[in-house]
């Protein structure tokens, strides 16, 4: 995930979870910052952390707990995938007909034994 697209996301949730103005602007500079750096970072989790981590967050209680309001919503959305991805893997797959091929030829070998 780009950068830029990583952050243009968390403002995109902070504004709709009507976070403060200065943590909106607070996430805005470092959106100007990244403007011309075409880095990649591996998750929205990892971005938000380095937000998290920086002198402006902790300075500020309100930029620091709207942060921290938008990283348990992002666990919750994930914890949930992770269920539903699990539920998915634990379904039964329907066997090939292929798979029943090989049986029956099992089956007619060990009966010819």
């Amino acid at each position: 995930m780009r950068l830029i697209d990583g952050l243009t996301t968390i403002r995109a949730r902070l504004a709709d979870n009507d976070a403060d103005f200065t943590t909106l602007r607070f996430v805005d500079i470092y959106l100007k910052r990244a403007q011309g750096a075409e880095v990649s970072v591996p998750s929205l989790m990892k971005t938000l952390g380095m937000l998290m981590r920086t002198p402006e967050a902790n300075g500020d209680s309100g930029i620091y707990n709207d942060l921290v309001l938008l990283e348990e919503q992002l666990q919750g959305a994930a914890a949930i995938a992770q269920r539903q991805r699990a539920e998915e893997d634990a379904r039964p797959t329907p066997k090939l007909k292929k798979d029943y091929k090989v049986q029956r030829e099992k089956e007619r070998a060990a009966k010819t034994k």
